[in-house]
C-alpha cells in the first residue's frame, strides 16, 4: 500500500495564521489537520465527516497551500525499510533519515505540546501553538521547553509547571529539573 505525506506551506500556514487566501471552511479543516506527519489515509479518516476526499487534498496542492513531503509503501514491521525514494533523494543525501525511534519520539512530544497548552493557557498558547507546528525535529522541541514551562507556570502556576515539566523531560529523554 502506498501513502503519502503531506505539509503546508508558506503560503498554507500564511492561509492558517491570517485567512488572507479565504480558504472554504472545509478544506480550512483539512489544511489544519496537515502537519507533515499524518500520513494521507488518516487525514483523510479524519475528515470523512465532512464529505471530503482525496480531491479536497489536490485542491489544496493545486492551490500550493500544501506539498507532499514523503510517499513510500507501507510494509510490516518485520521487513526492512525501503530505501529512499528517488524524490526525495536529494534530502537524503544532506540529512540522514529518523530512526522509527526517534519519529515516535518527535509524534510523542509534539503530541504532549499540541493536547496541553491548549488545556493549560487556551488561546493564550496560541504563539507557542504555532512554534511546535513549525518545529521538525525533537531537538526543535526541545528548544521549545522553557519558554513554554514559563508559560504553563505563568497560567496555571508553579505546581502544575514542575508536574508537566517532569513528563515533558521524561518523553525527551532528558533529566532537568524543573
Amino acid at each position: 500500500m502506498n501513502t503519502s505525506i503531506y505539509d503546508k506551506t508558506a503560503k498554507g500556514r500564511e492561509e492558517i495564521a491570517t485567512r488572507k487566501y479565504q480558504l472554504a471552511p472545509r478544506l480550512r479543516t483539512l489544511l489544519v489537520l496537515v502537519d507533515g506527519h499524518k500520513p494521507e489515509e488518516e487525514l483523510l479518516r479524519n475528515v470523512a465527516g465532512l464529505g471530503l476526499t482525496v480531491n479536497a487534498l489536490q485542491e489544496l496542492l493545486a492551490q500550493e497551500l500544501i506539498v507532499l513531503t514523503t510517499s513510500y509503501a507501507v510494509l510490516p514491521e518485520t521487513v526492512a525499510a525501503p530505501a529512499p525514494a528517488p524524490v526525495a533523494q536529494a534530502e537524503a543525501e544532506t540529512t540522514s533519515l529518523p530512526t522509527m525511534s526517534q519519529v515516535q519520539q518527535f509524534q510523542s512530544v509534539y503530541d504532549f505540546y499540541n493536547k496541553t497548552i491548549k488545556s493549560t493557557m487556551g488561546l493564550r498558547g496560541f504563539t507557542l501553538q504555532l512554534k511546535v507546528e513549525k518545529a521538525g525535529t525533537v531537538d526543535e522541541l526541545r528548544e521549545l521547553r522553557d519558554p513554554y514551562l514559563e508559560a504553563v507556570q505563568k497560567a496555571k502556576g508553579r505546581d502544575v509547571a514542575i508536574q508537566l515539566a517532569q513528563q515533558l523531560d521524561q518523553l525527551l529523554g532528558d533529566s532537568k529539573a524543573a
